[in-house]
């Protein structure tokens, strides 16, 4: 570029002014026109001032000039960012700076101006740049009226760099975009700054900075956006530096502190907000500036509490790692919280509701029902809780038929307190019987029904009579607000739930008094639950105790021991039971069984069952022939016909005369035969009797399997139901295994041994009622029976006399002498009638005396009524008026007749 003439007053400029151009011959010869410089044709320059290389002016050659050095037109590849990936303002945006003399060569062309256009320094410093322009356009502030943004202005291609420096040296600045060319041929525009500057020797040159305008627009749209959305946020925005004062604030973020936005600028939150607030968010700022660490939507409370905010910190650092300080957003969410607190009690109340309702549901005890609620409300709701009901429904009686009354008695079942004192122990105290006057609070919601709310102490003190103990240690206790509830059933007070606060607790207010109403209806509907099971618990216990056997038959030669422990209070009583049955010729039957199902229909249904076996027994049935009567009842012994019945068991019949044991099974567990010296294991042999299992009786259509064996003089039998060996998640086989250790422990009894299995069942073990019944099987003293056979001849008769007479003398029996006789001629005389074979005849001397007669003849005899001019039919009359009692079983052979007469 050069001026309009080498005069520089002809150009506007005074000597000795910053803006003037140096003459040219200041700085060496220089030709008047535009032209080339050639490679020897250098002028002359200020000393270090870089000299031009290059055969001709970008002018001439333009941008596709070859390379001097030899290469052809390129680019150099130029990083947006610098290296490591991040920098300043200025690495975004790039500025370009290049030096000009007055004439248009340049002097100095920055490593950005290369990477902005290409063209590298050794390439075009000293030589002429107008060969780099395209359209340019100019700010023009002279035709702008007052205030008015300045307009650009078109400068046309031709002689573009000679008009823009003579603006230069008229104006000594000027602004505007200019199109340049790049090397590789493409058009860069670049916004440019150029000023005409004066060095320390009054040389004249011109500065020029240059940024391409798609950076410039790029970052102006990012400030303008970012202004945009912090004046428009709801959300309180700050800025601080890294002192902590506020750099910027927005509106929302003024108007939440209360104060202008002016009054905020270069002042720390301990200057804008109260001492609290500031000091906490003080230490806040202070961590996030140190390390780092953001702080996202942290709920704090807001300057003087009033309300809540959330507030959120980061750490602001530049491009180049350098920290600048720290942002802020703060919002209002007093609303949000509120709605968290208020859901997060409705939750706290459900999940109170589902505690104390989980707790006394599985309850089926009325006390310990009240127990478990009292505690369930302490310290979750209340500090002190007490559950106060009327006296028959605590012991499972019937619901109260009327209103409550003055002296109606009441009892206090279920406490619970914070902590314990002697006042507490004053207030509340566990079993002790309570009466309430009828105008007092406690019994006036007895009567009414309605609960009520005491929120203060006098309204304490004035709840039942002056003085009353309970009141003054309530008041002691620092108690301030108090619940008195109806525990309701069935339309019916049942008693009282009363619940209390002390002093340091939020008192009680109407939402919590209908938090509780609702928990103490709940809660009495349990209750009154845990009343019905007891009241059919204990009915269930009744029928079942009294269809028991009280006492059981001891005949010589046996010895038994029995247990009956009825399942636990959290289950309904079974069905188990267990029976010993004397039977004819000193036999007797054992039967253990358990009916499936539980309650009063399973004790029902038990002794129907027992009924039965008693009835069947005393004909002389055989095990299997027994069981098969019983289950061709069938639905006679169910409760209803829709649901019938099933029922397993074990029948035995042991005869101690010939120390024989008969034994059929219904689908029941097998019973234990304990051999040998209990208490000396290498000697003991507790095992399973190997029967046919047989299926439960109610089934129908099965048959049963009768098993006879030997049995050694003082074996133990052992009958009992699954509660004893069963137990929860283990194998029967265990409890069985675990029950014959037991019976080979050292034990002085079956008392002990029957004492000692129940005390080591499973921890574990179902809830199930368990009946036991040992026997001790032995056989009668020496010389305690006697048994002749006779043929079927008339002397039968006499000498079966002889026999008898002769047995009783030497038992020391004479005074029997003459029934026995007269009653065994009458048997004997039937079955030579009758009968067509052997006659047998047996004495047995225990408890009483026995007398059997057996023949070949199945068919039993059948008692007539004879009249008064009858010869015959009057022996077994005689028989049955004569002995105690008297009966006929079926053998394998024929049947027997017996009879038994008391001894002296």
């Amino acid at each position: 570029m050069s001026a309009s003439g080498d005069d520089p007053k002809a150009a506007g400029l005074r000597p000795g002014d910053p803006h003037d151009a140096a003459p040219d011959d200041a700085r060496g010869a220089a030709p008047d026109d535009v032209r080339d410089v050639a490679p020897d044709d250098r002028r002359d320059s200020a000393p270090g001032e870089p000299s031009a290389l290059g055969a001709r002016d970008l002018d001439d050659g333009g941008p596709d000039a070859p390379d001097p050095a030899g290469g052809g037109p390129h680019a150099p590849d130029a990083p947006d960012e610098p290296p490591g990936g991040s920098g300043t303002l200025l690495d975004t945006l790039r500025v370009a700076v290049v030096m000009l003399d007055t004439r248009g060569r340049v002097l100095l062309w920055s490593p950005l101006a290369e990477e902005v256009l290409g063209w590298a320094g050794e390439h075009i410093v000293g030589r002429r740049v107008g060969g780099l322009f395209g359209p340019a356009e100019a700010m023009d502030t002279a035709g702008a009226g007052q205030g008015a943004p300045p307009r650009l202005r078109s400068i046309p291609e031709p002689g573009q760099a000679e008009a823009i420096l003579a603006e230069l040296l008229r104006g000594g600045r000027w602004d505007g975009i200019l199109s340049l060319r790049h090397r590789d041929g493409h058009t860069v525009q670049v916004e440019t700054r150029a000023s005409l500057l004066v060095d320390g020797d009054g040389r004249p040159f011109v500065l020029a900075s240059m940024v391409e305008t798609s950076r410039l627009r790029t970052l102006e749209h990012d400030l303008a956006a970012l202004d945009s959305l912090f004046d428009s946020s709801p959300l309180g925005v700050a800025i601080f530096d890294s002192d902590l004062r506020y750099v910027r604030v927005n509106a929302a973020l003024a108007r939440m502190n209360g104060l202008p936005i002016a009054d905020h600028l270069g002042r720390t939150v301990a200057e804008v907000l109260d001492r609290a607030t500031a000091d906490y968010l003080t230490e806040l700022q202070r961590t996030v500036l140190a390390t780092g660490r953001p702080v996202i939507d942290l709920v704090a409370l807001a300057p003087h509490g009033r309300g809540h905010r959330s507030l959120s910190y980061h750490r602001l650092v530049d491009r180049a790692g350098r920290v600048l300080g720290v942002s802020a957003t703060v919002m209002d969410v007093t609303e949000r919280v509120q709605a968290a607190a208020k859901a997060e009690r409705a939750r706290r109340r459900l999940a109170l509701l589902n505690d104390v309702g989980t707790r006394i549901a599985g309850e089926l005890d009325v006390h310990r029902a009240a127990q478990a609620l009292a505690e369930a409300l302490v310290p979750t709701f209340s500090d002190y809780s007490g559950v106060i009901l009327h006296s028959e429904v605590a012991g499972g009686g019937e619901l109260p038929s009327v209103t409550y009354r003055e002296g109606t008695p009441l009892r206090q079942l279920g406490i619970a307190a914070v902590h314990w004192s002697p006042a507490v122990a004053r207030m509340l105290r566990r079993g002790q019987p309570i009466a309430f006057t009828g105008s007092s609070v406690f019994g006036t919601v007895l009567r009414t029904g309605r609960p009520r709310l005491v929120a203060s102490q006098e309204e304490l003190r004035a709840t039942t009579y002056p003085d009353d103990p309970k009141v003054a240690a309530a008041v002691e206790l620092g108690i301030t607000s108090l619940l008195v509830l109806p525990l309701r059933a069935r339309g019916v007070v049942l008693g009282l739930l009363v619940i209390s606060r002390g002093r340091g607790r939020e008192p009680f207010d109407h939402d919590d008094l209908a938090l509780a109403t609702e928990l103490a209806d709940r809660a009495g509907a349990a209750l009154d639950n845990a009343r019905l099971y007891v009241r059919e618990r204990e009915g269930a216990l009744m029928l079942q105790r009294s269809l028991l056997p009280r006492a059981l038959p001891e005949p010589p030669g046996v010895e038994v021991a029995f247990r009956y422990v009825p399942g636990s209070s959290a289950a309904e009583v079974g069905g188990d039971w267990f029976d010993v049955i004397p039977l004819a010729g000193g036999r007797l039957a054992f039967v253990v069984g358990d009916v499936m199902g539980h309650g009063l229909g399973a004790a029902a249904t038990m002794g129907r069952l027992r009924t039965a076996v008693r009835t069947l027994a005393g004909l002389d049935m055989p095990p299997d022939e027994l069981l098969r009567r019983i289950n061709e009842l069938g639905d006679d012994l169910a409760q209803s016909q829709a649901e019938g019945w099933m029922a397993t068991a074990v029948y035995c019949v042991y005869d101690p005369s010939t120390r024989r044991c008969s034994i059929a099974q219904a689908g029941h567990l097998p019973p234990v035969l304990v051999e040998g010296m209990a208490g000396e294991p290498e000697r003991c042999r507790a095992r399973l009797l190997e029967l046919p299992t047989g299926v439960p009786l109610g089934v129908g259509g099965v048959s049963f399997e009768s098993t006879e064996l030997e049995v050694p003089d003082g074996a133990v039998l052992v009958l009992y139901t699954d509660g004893l060996v069963e137990a929860r998640g283990k194998d029967i086989g265990a409890g069985l295994d675990r029950l014959r250790r037991t019976l080979c422990r050292p034990l002085h009894s079956l008392e002990d041994a029957c004492d000692e299995l129940l005390a080591t069942m499973e921890p574990g073990r179902e809830p199930d009622d368990v009946a036991l019944l040992m026997a001790r099987l032995g056989g009668l003293p020496a010389g305690s029976t006697a048994s002749w056979t006779f043929p079927a001849e008339p002397s039968a008769v006499r000498l079966a006399r002889r026999r008898v007479r002769d047995t009783l003398l030497r038992w020391d029996l004479a005074p029997l002498s003459d029934i026995t006789m007269l009653l065994v001629s009458e048997l004997v005389t039937n079955s030579l009638r009758y009968a067509h074979g052997p006659i047998g005849v047996r004495m047995v001397r225990g408890g009483s005396l026995l007398v059997e007669v057996s023949d070949p003849l199945p068919d039993p005899p059948l008692e007539r009524f004879a009249g008064e001019e009858d010869e015959g039919g009057r022996g077994l009359q005689l028989v049955g008026r004569a002995s105690r009692r008297w009966g006929t079983r079926h053998g394998p052979l024929g049947k027997t007749v017996w009879f038994e007469l008391a001894l002296p």
